[in-house]
């Protein structure tokens, strides 16, 4: 009788401890399984003419591929991580990026259109990442939030109040 009393707290103070495990989560889980196809890599320019005006940040700004993409809800509240590219809209005069989007490929949102809002995460945080630093992927952990959000670059499906901010490396072969 004592055990089964025993294992039911333990089973019982080990609950949030699982809750709080973050998931770590792939682009591709982002889309809902019966999405419609969409187009998530840059498409290419074959017009070279217009090669210059594309790269330059002052150059008009891109079509969005998908800006109402479906979301997966089940998502929403779900603490994650996902890996990704940041795309600055909010520097300190410290030069720390503290809001951005996060996106699946570099490039994304500035020298290519956006991709689908359901690729897109619109993430705040305190910590803030050095401008320096924003040619690499990084980790990026918080609870995610289903709820559209706009920008002047794109409109993003998801949000996060970021927790945790690292680089993202490869696995060791």
């Amino acid at each position: 009788m004592h055990r089964s009393l025993f294992a039911t707290l333990l089973f019982t103070l080990a609950l949030p401890l699982a809750a709080a495990e973050v998931r770590e989560l792939t682009w591709s889980e982002l889309i809902p399984p019966d999405a419609p196809p969409q187009v998530t890599q840059p498409t290419p320019m074959h017009d070279l003419s217009q090669l210059a005006d594309a790269l330059a940040e002052s150059g008009p700004a891109s079509q969005q591929q998908s800006p109402a993409a479906p979301v997966v809800q089940a998502l929403n509240g779900q603490a994650v991580k996902l890996p990704g590219y940041i795309v600055p809209l909010d520097v300190t005069e410290e030069g720390r990026v503290t809001e951005f989007l996060l996106v699946p490929y570099f490039g994304a949102c500035i020298h290519v259109p956006p991709p689908p809002s359901n690729q897109i995460v619109h993430v705040t945080t305190e910590l803030g990442v050095l401008m320096d630093a924003l040619y690499q992927p990084f980790w990026i952990e918080g609870p995610l939030k289903v709820e559209q959000t706009s920008s002047e670059l794109a409109e993003a499906g998801y949000q996060m109040q970021a927790e945790k901010i690292y680089a993202y490396e490869l696995p060791d072969s």
